[in-house]
């Protein structure tokens, strides 16, 4: 398999118009390991020339031949995985083992939404009139303008274009620019599927200029994105000019609730464990730990254990559990919130630092961080990072105060085994999504998404086919 490395412009692979590239860097070496295009506005203008030609086509097709196509295209992805993995790895730095779960459950939404695209109903009303029928019908919203992450940059591209292509619409995408190839990897399964020319455009290069011209385009009829609270709040104020439809998952600072009455030492190991998956840059991830008080030492010394045992480097070696962080930026920050923790008289139970031994790379040790107040970033500001501060709660009460002590309402964790104390917990936090007993919550099936400065709209299940169309009336006089 070629990794590609050019734009997808109406069914073909290119540069850009004025020939300029940007260098996409591996972040466990900081080697350069390839280009990407830099689109311009005339490429642009050709994608999206090329989207609304589409759209007038696609959403004549039957719902069996587009099922069909998206099945195809999961299964060109499930073929590659391997493939699509270590270019993850390579542009992005999660380990090998994390990125395969990625593609795969990438390949997942495509499966998903390929039964999807034959549930798109509508329903009979009866009128006060037996001389009119109403219909109500649901119709693809048109073309759509896409902005994905470089965290998940091949699950959360897929996570709009399935439900997108399924419902009949065509869409735009433009990748993170620090792991776009993964996502270009999904733009070629979607080709090799035989899915028309135009369908799906993906285009590379500098965010701002792009994000722009798209939604200021009238083409575009929806706008999707996953990123942080500022560029949510930039890409709503260039929407609502043209009044255009927003779904939007933004920033999420997960609080997790440990009861006495849960099983500690199992909380505690699967919480370490996840915590530092994708070295905490995701946006669900559990990053402000709430321990009932008469448990917290044994919590926090369990916690610590499994912290310290993790193997740290390079995503490319079968033995790295956590590899480095995305890119000099978010090393940076890391850096930056631990240091503001520490300043304001938290402490450091175990990292805190870059770890020995690597002289280039994004590296940094899992950190564990105890005595944390709402002083400090890490408490309040969505950290995306390999750090996590753990506090204590004395009941039920205080732990929900403290839980919802953020702007964020993306997901929440409760461990416990009482029935009453798990309703009043889960319906008392503030958050979109909330796992009991676990850390697992993005499927296909499920609908994904916040409250409060979270965002607003779902993606996935049923209601992601909602996202990507329009209701219509119909009143038939008889």
């Amino acid at each position: 398999m070629t990794v590609p490395n050019l734009m997808y412009i109406d069914g073909q692979w290119v540069p850009a118009s004025d020939g300029a590239k940007i260098d996409i860097i591996n972040p466990a070496d900081e080697e350069k390991v390839d280009t990407v295009p830099v689109a311009t506005r005339d490429d642009l203008d050709r994608a999206l020339e090329s989207t609304e030609r589409a759209w007038r086509s696609w959403r004549e097709v039957d719902v069996w031949t587009r099922s069909a196509k998206i099945r195809a295209v999961s299964d060109i992805i499930k073929r590659r995985v391997d493939e699509i993995a270590a270019t993850l790895t390579e542009e992005q730095g999660k380990p090998t083992a994390e990125a395969k779960a990625e593609i795969g459950a990438a390949a997942e939404q495509f499966d998903w939404y390929a039964d999807e695209a034959r549930r798109i109903y509508g329903r009979v009303i009866d009128g006060h009139s037996r001389e009119h029928r109403i219909i109500v019908i649901r119709e693809p919203i048109g073309p759509v303008a896409a902005f994905s992450p470089w965290n998940f940059p091949a699950l959360l591209s897929a996570r709009k274009i399935a439900p997108a292509i399924a419902c009949g619409c065509s869409i735009i995408v433009k990748p993170a620019v620090e792991a776009p190839r993964t996502t270009l990897c999904i733009a070629e399964a979607v080709h090799e599927a035989g899915i028309p020319a135009g369908v799906l455009n993906m285009v590379t290069g500098k965010s701002s200029m792009i994000s722009e011209h798209l939604i200021k385009s009238d083409v575009i009829r929806k706008v999707t994105l996953t990123g942080s609270v500022p560029i949510g709040q930039e890409i709503l104020r260039l929407s609502a000019d043209g009044i255009k439809v927003v779904t939007m998952e933004l920033g999420g600072h997960s609080p997790v609730l440990v009861f006495e009455d849960a099983d500690i030492d199992q909380a505690a190991e699967l919480c370490a464990r996840t915590k530092y998956r994708n070295n905490g840059q995701v946006c669900i991830a559990a990053s402000r730990f709430f321990v009932q008080e008469s448990v917290a030492d044994k919590f926090i010394d369990k916690f610590v254990e499994v912290t310290k045992s993790l193997t740290v480097g390079d995503g490319r070696d079968p033995k790295t559990e956590v590899g480095p962080l995305a890119n000099k930026r978010r090393l940076d920050a890391t850096e930056g919130i631990v240091a503001d923790a520490v300043d304001k008289g938290a402490t450091v139970r175990c990292g805190g630092k870059r770890p020995e031994g690597f002289v280039r790379g994004f590296y940094y040790e899992p950190t564990v961080i105890t005595g944390v107040d709402d002083s400090m970033a890490i408490m309040t500001e969505e950290p995306f990072c390999p750090a996590a501060p753990i506090s204590t709660f004395s009941d039920i009460g205080d732990a929900l105060t403290k839980a919802n002590a953020t702007e964020f309402g993306l997901a929440a964790y409760i461990f416990t085994k009482n029935t009453k104390t798990m309703f009043l917990a889960a319906e008392g936090i503030e958050s979109g999504m909330v796992g009991v007993n676990t850390l697992l919550l993005s499927a296909p099936e499920i609908p994904f998404g916040g409250i409060k400065k979270s965002g607003f709209g779902r993606e996935g299940g049923s209601e992601g086919v909602e996202a990507y169309t329009v209701t219509k009336y119909l009143n038939i006089k008889l």
